[in-house]
């Protein structure tokens, strides 16, 4: 198997994402996680579950409610879900990406300055690995 934690690490190496973390998908499991992260196992569920209604209601990632800005993450060849968060206390907003692999969710929340753009493809070349081991 994997070691998990080194893709934690590789996803968060170049200080574009902060919070990052690899989900199994069945069951709905957390198999590795950044130290801030918190996503629980009813966030991973939703985010497995019927995505339609995102547009009006968009899941939550690490207790932090987000917005839908795209969804693509069943289209062949760019497998990600891409997030916005709702503002914070100081009025900041974070890009959010998820990516879907065979087996596993591969989700990375950019940090305060990092655009929507620079998160997913973090996140895109650790699904494009992991698809290609047949993870």
């Amino acid at each position: 198997m994997a070691s998990w934690d080194s893709y934690i690490k590789n996803l968060m190496d170049d200080g574009i994402i902060e919070e990052a973390a690899i989900c199994g998908m069945n069951p709905p499991s957390v198999w590795a996680k950044s130290p801030q992260m918190s996503i629980s196992v009813e966030e991973i569920k939703k985010l497995l579950a019927d995505r339609s209604g995102f547009a009006q209601c968009g899941p939550c990632i690490s207790g932090v409610k987000c917005r839908m800005l795209r969804d693509n993450m069943d289209d062949e060849g760019i497998f990600t879900l891409n997030l916005k968060t709702a503002s914070d206390a100081e009025g900041n907003t974070y890009s959010v990406s998820v990516g879907k692999t065979l087996q596993t969710l591969v989700i990375g929340k950019g940090k305060k300055d990092a655009n929507g753009g620079q998160v997913a493809s973090k996140v895109f070349a650790t699904v494009e690995h992991l698809r290609k081991a047949n993870y």
